[in-house]
């Protein structure tokens, strides 16, 4: 009886031991908190889908990957507004560690839904006039990010269109105005029309419905058409794409990823590599970083982006010193 009495003990003892060591194991082990961040997007068209694209790149390279030490929500709001405030109310609620914001419209919710969490913005035209930053140089705030407005991109543009046709007189220009980074693209773009000699044709849309009709109330109206960022249009541009095709009408863009879908030129940046800049300020802030203490990025280069398959369908004769310094997609 004392014999099995003293096995018991032992045993328990033993077993005590195992857990105790058990324990001591899993309390030695750290485990990697899970970051969530918010990704609101406005509307899917590439340029914004390659900013997003960066975006999480920039933060794999950092060690931060999904299913691992990330989680990422990612919600577009297809144009809607309501659905852009519902969005950006949805992230605040679920107290999410930073919030990307992809578009002008969806920065401006994020930041009037939080003062708290940090807001990342990019794709956006003008951070200050949009009421995002105080300046660019200091934030302020509890945002910062990146613009895609080059100081020269709609200026070479313009000139382009000079360049590349002859005889040109009259520019066309569709955009929703009640995209406040479309505003300020088409103000910037009549005086460098203006500065050309050249004068500009307005039409004004307020959905992506209404773009196939904008377009073609433009024929016979003007000799060149010129997109801007405006995300309501791009969105579907194919419809601008068909028109210009059909009655030879050179289409000049805001952005080179236009210019891949079909229109014919402009000097543009690589909205991949936007995102990838504003990825590396989130990996800074959830380091520690405060966005106020972040200057707001700007792109860094430019290049001439030529579609010589769109040059064919719009009726332009290319010279080998037109495509000099050009990069060529399209062929």
């Amino acid at each position: 009886m004392k014999k099995s009495l003293a096995v018991i003990v032992s045993g328990a003892m033993l077993l005590l031991a195992a857990c105790g060591g058990g324990s001591n194991q899993a309390s030695g082990e750290k485990k990697e908190k899970t970051v969530t961040i918010g990704i609101t997007q406005i509307v899917e068209h590439p340029s914004l889908d390659a900013a997003r694209e960066g975006f999480i790149e920039a933060l794999k390279d950092a060690g931060y990957e999904e299913g691992k030490n990330l989680k990422i929500d990612y919600q577009n709001a297809q144009g809607d507004m309501n659905n852009n405030a519902s969005i950006a109310q949805k992230f605040v609620s679920d107290k999410n560690d930073l919030i990307l914001a992809i578009a002008t419209a969806s920065a401006q919710a994020a930041v009037q839904a939080t003062k708290d969490i940090p807001v990342l913005f990019t794709a956006i035209t003008d951070p200050v006039g949009a009421e995002l930053v105080q300046s660019m140089e200091k934030p302020g705030g509890n945002a910062t990010g990146t613009t895609d407005t080059h100081p020269d991109a709609i200026k070479n543009t313009i000139a382009a269109i000079k360049t590349f046709i002859p005889g040109v007189k009259k520019v066309g220009i569709i955009y929703n105005n009640g995209e406040p980074n479309s505003v300020v693209n088409v103000k910037n773009a009549k005086e460098a029309l203006e500065a050309e000699g050249l004068e500009a044709v307005e039409t004004t849309i307020s959905a992506s419905s209404e773009v196939k009709q904008a377009a073609e109330s433009m024929v016979g109206r003007v000799d060149a058409l010129y997109i801007p960022k405006d995300n309501t249009v791009v969105a579907a541009l194919e419809s601008v794409i068909t028109v210009a095709n059909d009655k030879d009408i050179p289409m000049f863009v805001g952005e080179g990823d236009s210019v891949k879908r079909g229109a014919f030129a402009s000097y543009g940046l690589d909205y991949h590599d936007l995102g990838y800049t504003t990825g590396k300020m989130a990996v800074e802030i959830l380091k520690g970083k405060k966005p106020a203490d972040i200057p707001v990025g700007y792109p860094e280069n430019l290049e001439l982006v030529v579609n010589k398959k769109a040059a064919e369908e719009e009726g332009i004769t290319l010279t080998e010193d037109m495509l000099k310094d050009a990069k060529i997609v399209g062929e």
